[in-house]
Parts: C-alpha cells; structure tokens; sequence
C-alpha cells in the first residue's frame, strides 16, 4: 500500500441553467448604463455652421430609446423562461 496522494480539489463549476440566469440578470443590470452612455454619443457629434443638429440628434435617440425597449423585452423574457424552467426547492 502506498501513501495516499492528495489530489487537488475540483474547482467548482456552476450548472450552466444557473450561469446563464445569472448572466441575462447581469445584463439587464446593465442595460440602463449602457443606454446612458449611448444617449450621451450626440454630445460629441460636431454641429453645423448654424448649430443645427437636433433633428438627427432626436432620431438617433429615439432609435436608442426603441432599441433599449426591445433588448429589455427579450432580456426579461429570458429570464423568466429560466426561472419557470428550474425545479422548486422544498
């Protein structure tokens, strides 16, 4: 008989059901800053002679505004299927 050998320890890996949770949840936390920073984009564009800018301004905002609105759908949408999807603990 040998000596026993000390193996190291497995690292721990979480399901991938609770990893992918807890990386939609992650970026709908995010969602919010990312929409700030890119309300903030018209801020940097250079203006014309006359300073006329804001029609282009608006409907790049706008298109954020629509854009954030359906990414936080499907983002909500996403984690919720991966909540009714996972076992209740008793």
């Amino acid at each position: 008989m040998g000596l026993p050998v000390n193996r190291a320890p497995r690292p721990l890996f979480l399901a991938r059901g609770t990893y992918r949770q807890r990386r939609l949840r992650d970026a709908a936390r995010l969602l919010p800053i990312l929409g700030g920073l890119l309300w903030m984009i018209p801020l940097l564009w250079p203006r014309g002679p006359d300073g006329q800018l804001v029609s282009v301004a608006l409907l790049y905002i706008f298109g954020i505004w629509a854009g954030l609105i359906g990414l936080a759908c499907v983002l909500s949408r996403l984690v919720r299927e991966d909540e009714d999807s996972q076992p209740e603990e008793t």
